[in-house]
């Protein structure tokens, strides 16, 4: 079976990650797989061991002219099916230069933002099949009218080998960020967009830092409004004392095991990356109860959910957890053990695979 995949995300965030995992694993198996990627992106480099990788010109949804490109890829390879992997325009594009083609289509759904049903009705009709990454994606598209039987459930996954407890970098890390023994961290690893919810994580930390004057608060990442988050810190006394922004960081696997609790206030998010390299870390998570989260976040077991922007909820959760060391140790090994059982790098790629048959057969009765 030959594949070709296309991701448009410039970055290695999330989806673009979970992408060199299924083509890593694909491999493994004796799949042979093609990746078009934007030139310059970073997925290029990681893929080129798994994938014969092409890079070309992406210029978002409204390049019309990229339907034309990957259908010229598409003749070039002769693929078996073709994979769509993130919007940005390749959703549409990428499916118009398929079905042009004659060859199946399967689109990976990796967030729960709604779309109209006029959208959707149009839209879902291009694919032969639909991966969602959580089942509370899943929920949505059925809500929109898309028809239960072409949509499939496939969870994401951590690399458990890669992601693991090891507190053996702590001395690193404190002198990294400027940490005194004792202080607990509290770390937030998210784009810095409107609905991961750093506004909410900053609006409980007065409270959490009256109870807990010893905590420190790292919000790691990018995007549009780090500059508005960071004005905010720095205006208010208390936060700059206790919070830093330290951007954009490749060893997360160094950083998060030392962590003391990873927060993710999301109001929207298809599942949750982040938190589920910090589960295979060891550390309690506290989430909002949105998208795909739940199905990461058990309460009780490996952290806490509350509901989107309840600041008096997450101010509890994170005293709760702050105050107790061997609940966040409890949580910390539950969470390390849910992850391995339900988010293996195996399990998606079997889930994959088997919908790429579905899709090949499907292609093949119309």
């Amino acid at each position: 079976m030959k594949v070709l995949h296309v991701e448009a995300g410039m970055h290695l965030y999330g989806g673009a990650l979970q992408v060199v995992f299924l083509l890593r694993g694909l491999k493994a198996r004796g799949i042979d797989c093609v990746l078009a990627c934007p030139t310059g992106s970073a997925i290029a480099t990681e893929a080129a061991p798994h994938a014969t990788v092409v890079q070309m010109t992406m210029k978002g949804d409204a390049d019309v002219a990229l339907t034309g490109r990957l259908r010229a890829l598409i003749r070039e390879v002769q693929p078996d099916v073709v994979h769509l992997h993130s919007r940005r325009g390749s959703d549409i594009w990428g499916a118009l230069a398929a079905r042009l083609e004659g060859v199946p289509v399967v689109l990976s759904r990796r967030v729960d933002n709604p779309e109209s049903r006029f959208v959707v009705k149009l839209k879902y009709r291009l694919y032969d099949e639909v991966v969602t990454i959580s089942d509370g994606i899943r929920q949505v598209l059925l809500s929109e009218g898309v028809p239960p039987a072409k949509l499939h459930c496939v969870l994401s996954a951590v690399d458990t080998a890669h992601y693991r407890p090891d507190r053996s970098h702590q001395a690193w890390f404190r002198e990294t960020f400027g940490l005194n023994e004792g202080e607990l961290v509290i770390g937030m690893v998210a784009q810095f967009i409107a609905r991961k919810g750093h506004s909410t994580l900053l609006d409980a930390l007065p409270a959490v830092l009256a109870a807990h004057p010893n905590a420190r608060v790292l919000l790691f990442g990018q995007g549009p409004l780090r500059d508005e988050i960071s004005a905010r810190v720095q205006g208010d006394a208390l936060l700059t004392q206790h919070v830093q922004l330290p951007g954009f960081r490749k060893d997360l696997d160094r950083i998060l095991p030392c962590l003391d609790v990873l927060a993710h206030p999301a109001f929207m998010e298809g599942l949750g990356v982040s938190l589920l390299q910090a589960a295979a870390c060891g550390v309690p998570l506290v989430g909002g109860r949105a998208g795909g989260i739940p199905e990461i976040v058990q309460p009780g077991l490996n952290g806490e959910l509350i509901e989107p922007g309840d600041t008096a909820a997450l101010t509890a959760a994170l005293n709760k957890l702050l105050g107790s060391s061997d609940v966040r140790q409890r949580y910390g090994q539950a969470g390390r053990a849910w992850v391995e059982q339900s988010f293996s790098i195996d399990a998606m790629v079997s889930g994959n695979l088997g919908v790429y048959g579905r899709a090949i057969a499907r292609h093949a009765a119309r």
